[in-house]
C-alpha cells in the first residue's frame, strides 16, 4: 500500500526524541527516525514539538532560529518525505516571526509539499509547585486559527502540547471533520506524570477520534526534563502504542478508521451537542 492510495487503514508512527541545543544533530535524529519508521511500514509519521531545538534561553534561541523558508530541519523533513513517499507531521519547529518565534507545526505529503501549517494557539505561562516557571508568551507568538488538514486517509486536526488541555479546541476540530487529533508535545515530567495519559484518553473518548502524539522525553541540554510516553490512542480510549518511558525511539500502530464511525455511533456526543447559556445563581450584589 502506498501512502497515496485511499484506504480506511494505514500505519501511523511517532518518533520520540530528546532534542538538544544544536539544530544539526536534532535534524539528523528526526530524519533517521523518519527512515526507521518508514522501513517498519509507517505511512504517516509524526515528530514531537520543538523537533529541531529545545532551548529555553532567549538569546541562544534567537541566534539559531530562521524564517520558514530557511529552516534546515523543515527542508530535510520535506526531502525525507519525498524520498520515502510518506506523510510527515512535524510536531513543531521554532520559526522566526519578527522579533518573536512561532511554535509552528507542518503537515507534509509524500511529494514533500507542505499541505498545512499551524501555530500553537495556547501558550504555556505557569508557575509549577516544584519551582519551575514558564512564560512562553514572552518569546513566542500564539496562533489565531485552528487547522484541520486533509490527508489520503482522513482529515487530521493539528494541536501542539498545551493545546491538549483545551477540550473545546479538540471538539471543534472533530466537528470540523477531523477523525485524527494530535498533540505532539514537550510536556514537563511533573505535569506529564499527572495528566498526559488521562488527557489523551479523554480527548479521544469525548470526540470519538484517534489521538496521536509524539513527545520529547528525558533531561535536555537546556536543563528541562520532559515526560516522553509518546501515545497512539483509539476512539474508545484504548492505548494502541506507547513509547517506553522517556527514551528516544519509534512506536507504530495500525489505524483503522472504521473505529471512528463505530465509536461515534455508539456514543454520538458530536451529534447531541446543544447550544446553551449559563445562569449564575446567588451572585453577590
Amino acid at each position: 500500500m502506498s501512502a497515496t492510495e485511499p484506504t480506511s487503514r494505514f500505519v501511523a508512527a511517532c518518533i520520540q526524541m530528546r532534542s538538544g541545543r544544536e539544530i544539526a544533530p536534532n535534524r539528523d535524529a528526526a530524519v533517521a527516525g523518519l527512515r526507521e519508521a518508514a522501513a517498519a511500514g509507517a505511512h504517516y509519521v509524526q515528530t514531537p514539538e520543538m523537533t529541531s531545538l529545545v532551548e529555553r534561553e532567549r538569546a541562544r534561541l534567537l541566534e539559531r532560529v530562521r524564517v520558514q523558508g530557511e529552516d534546515e530541519t523543515l527542508a530535510a523533513c520535506r526531502q525525507a518525505a519525498r524520498d520515502l513517499g510518506i506523510t510527515v507531521q512535524i510536531g513543531s519547529l521554532p520559526i522566526l516571526n519578527g522579533d518573536k518565534v512561532a511554535n509552528r507545526a507542518f503537515l507534509i505529503d509524500g511529494k514533500g509539499d507542505i499541505v498545512a501549517s499551524y501555530d500553537k494557539l495556547h501558550l504555556y505561562d505557569v508557575d509549577l509547585p516544584n519551582g519551575e516557571r514558564w512564560r512562553e508568551s514572552a518569546l513566542y507568538t500564539g496562533g489565531a486559527c485552528a487547522v484541520v488538514a486533509d490527508t489520503a486517509w482522513a482529515p487530521i486536526g493539528l494541536g501542539i502540547c498545551y493545546d491538549l488541555r483545551f477540550s473545546a479546541l479538540y471538539r471543534a476540530l472533530a466537528e470540523a471533520g477531523a477523525s485524527i487529533l494530535t498533540a505532539p508535545a514537550c510536556f514537563t515530567r511533573q505535569t506529564g506524570e499527572a495528566h498526559w495519559h488521562v488527557l489523551h484518553r479523554a480527548r479521544a473518548i469525548e470526540t470519538g477520534s484517534f489521538m496521536i502524539s509524539a513527545a520529547q522525553g528525558g533531561r535536555h541540554e537546556d536543563g528541562r526534563e520532559t515526560y516522553g510516553h509518546s501515545l497512539i490512542v483509539d476512539p474508545w480510549g484504548r492505548i494502541l502504542a506507547e513509547a517506553d518511558g522517556d527514551a528516544p525511539g519509534v512506536i507504530l500502530a495500525e489505524i483503522d478508521l472504521a473505529r471512528v464511525a463505530d465509536a461515534r455511533a455508539r456514543i454520538p456526543t458530536l451529534e447531541h451537542s446543544r447550544p446553551f447559556t449559563v445562569e449564575r445563581i446567588g451572585r453577590p450584589a
